[in-house]
């Protein structure tokens, strides 16, 4: 019997230390809506959550706490109040919207230490957590139940 040929296998895989190393490297660079979530439901001030939509659709709903900032608006002049001991965590609708990844980009390129929230609100909404609604950031509920991470 012939053995079937792996598409997976088909490039070798990273060795473990590579592998480790590779997915420290990507967590860097992102966050998921859970740990966000968690962070700040614990009250956590190292980051600043941004929403990088427009002012209409953030009034419409965003993560409670997160401030408006639209990636079209950035530059070093309208950054130049925020905090660079912060950490900023951005997202947008989800993976179909770049927003959060240009204002990633822009802060980053600003000198601002930035890590970008994978799925945006969409995912944040799908892991049952709260919206604010309005132009003010609000913030995370002190009664929101902490949801279980599926991952």
């Amino acid at each position: 019997m012939t053995q079937p040929v792996s598409q997976v296998l088909a490039y070798a895989p990273a060795n473990p230390a590579q592998t480790a190393e590779f997915m420290a490297h990507k967590l860097s660079f992102h966050a998921d809506a859970w740990d966000v979530a968690e962070d700040l439901r614990s009250g956590v001030d190292a980051l600043v959550v941004i929403d990088t939509r427009s002012e209409l659709l953030y009034a419409r709903g965003h993560v409670p706490g997160a401030i408006n900032f639209p990636h079209r608006l950035m530059t070093a002049q309208s950054t130049a109040a925020l905090d660079r001991s912060k950490v900023y965590v951005t997202y947008c609708d989800g993976i179909g919207c770049n927003g959060s990844t240009k204002g990633a980009y822009k802060l980053a390129s600003l000198g601002f230490t930035v890590k970008e929230m994978l799925g945006g609100l969409d995912f944040w909404v799908r892991d049952g957590q709260p919206v604010a609604t309005g132009s003010e950031p609000g913030a995370m509920p002190a009664d929101a139940p902490a949801i279980e991470c599926a991952c």
